[in-house]
């Protein structure tokens, strides 16, 4: 076997050749197999240029990786070079309040260091998601009807592009470049290696809801469902909430949601009351720092796990028929799953206040995320669970409107109308004109190669 050829390459690098190599493969592959040619671990925009120009040296596809957390696994693949740039994770707080980020950190990492100063911020729910995959993909997260999604809040963002310059992006420079990068930025202009944002006003305590039906047969998960797109027409913005109808190995069916209320705990209380279906599903309100809130939501994720997953907007109110239909849809897990579920998001807020053709994210005006999800443990039953969403999906997407870019599903047709609505057109030709020869190109990109 030849042997590799790592001249220009800085920072760490790892290759099939390095001892570390498996480990690091098996630490990212307990849920996608991908067997990279070359890792680099970066540390600075010197190591991150260096990969770029590497890569296009010697022909090799580029995999840019943060937080890792792609539901898709493009963040890593077969025989190309992963630019890794979690190693990158300063934060500093400017003198104009700005909160400026490099492209590593993570949403835990940001959190600890805004909490701690008194701030809330509209990150993600998951801890170790990195926060420019997040933002670059919109970001919704428990304060999103209250503060706007994650990429409102983004006022400038620096990367590294297909000659290894260093390009700056904002409301003046590169104006396109920002626009395209609020919604539709992860992976295909360039490296991100930092990011700033305007942080909101301190707050002290925020109401931390939680809402929980044990042995929540399909009748009540329907009532619920029914309950849910009621609720969210004049809802109070302050509240940004998602609940899972599921069907669990562990728990049979049951329903399980989880938000944030920007207030005291008897108005969170009183704004949950229509979800509650007389009584029957029980409301738990804990009024916590918001560093607090967020880590109650942590608590709730585990280390990792094996799914597949997606989720579609939804823009009007569902029938009665269609309701049944798509509880339906979960009452019979894969062979092999432990978990089956549709999940809601609340949109609406601060979300909807923005045109959709402002950012890049285009479905502001849906009422929520719609999502469908099944996990398994035994990875020879991946097949089985691929399947079922298969044969599952096509209902989904018969009543919803558009794909959440951030939970991307890759047997999409014609992805890029689905992710990016009507600004996809605009979304191509700015693409070009940063990255004219494609160099950032993975499955699921814009303008992507052909293979």
């Amino acid at each position: 076997m030849k042997k590799l050829n790592l001249k220009g390459l800085t920072g760490e690098v790892v290759t099939r050749f390095s001892p570390q190599y498996e480990e690091t493969r098996q630490e990212w592959n307990r849920a996608v197999q991908k067997f990279p040619l070359v890792i680099v671990y970066c540390s600075t925009v010197d190591d991150v240029r260096n990969a770029i120009l590497w890569a296009r040296k010697h022909e090799v596809k580029i995999r840019i990786r943060s937080g890792g957390h792609h539901y898709e696994g493009y963040s890593v693949g077969n025989g190309v070079i992963v630019i890794d740039i979690s190693r990158m994770d300063g934060i500093v707080l400017n003198n104009n309040e700005q909160l400026k980020i490099q492209g590593g950190v993570k949403n835990e990492q940001l959190y600890e260091f805004v909490g701690s100063l008194g701030y809330p911020f509209p990150g993600g729910t998951g801890p170790t998601v990195g926060v420019s995959g997040y933002t670059l993909g919109g970001g919704w997260g428990f304060s999103s009807r209250y503060l706007g999604l994650g990429c409102d809040s983004l006022i400038e963002l620096e990367l590294v592009d297909y000659t290894g310059r260093i390009l700056k992006a904002n409301q003046q420079v590169n104006p396109d470049l920002f626009w395209a990068c609020r919604g539709a930025g992860g992976g295909n202009f360039g490296v991100v290696v930092s990011m700033t944002f305007a942080l909101p006003e301190p707050v002290e305590n925020v109401s931390f809801v939680e809402i929980y039906a044990p042995k929540a047969d399909a009748k009540l998960q329907e009532t619920f469902l029914n309950a849910w797109q009621y609720w969210l027409e004049d809802l109070d913005e302050r509240m940004t909430a998602n609940a899972s109808l599921y069907n669990s190995l562990e728990e049979g069916t049951a329903i399980y949601g989880r938000g944030f209320f920007y207030g005291p705990p008897e108005e969170a209380a009183k704004v949950m009351e229509p979800l509650l279906i007389n009584g029957k599903i029980q409301l738990f309100v804990r009024y916590l720092p918001f560093m607090e809130a967020v880590r109650a939501v942590d608590a709730t994720y585990p280390e990792y796990e094996r799914f597949k997953s997606t989720g579609r907007f939804v823009y009007r109110k569902f029938s009665e028929r269609e309701i049944r239909n798509l509880v339906g849809l979960i009452q019979k897990r894969a062979e092999g799953s432990i978990f089956a579920g549709l999940t809601v998001y609340a949109l609406g807020g601060k979300v909807s206040d923005v045109n959709p053709f402002e950012t890049a994210f285009f479905y502001r005006q849906a009422d929520y995320i719609l999502g469908i999800q099944t996990n398994w443990e035994d990875p020879g039953l991946e097949p089985e669970n691929i399947q079922w969403m298969k044969k599952r999906f096509p209902y989904v997407k018969s009543i919803t409107k558009g794909s959440f870019v951030n939970f991307p599903y890759s047997p999409l047709r014609h992805y890029e109308k689905a992710y990016f609505g009507w600004n996809a057109p605009r979304l191509k030709k700015v693409n070009k004109k940063y990255d004219p020869y494609n160099v950032f190109s993975f499955p699921q990109g814009i303008n992507r190669a052909p293979r």
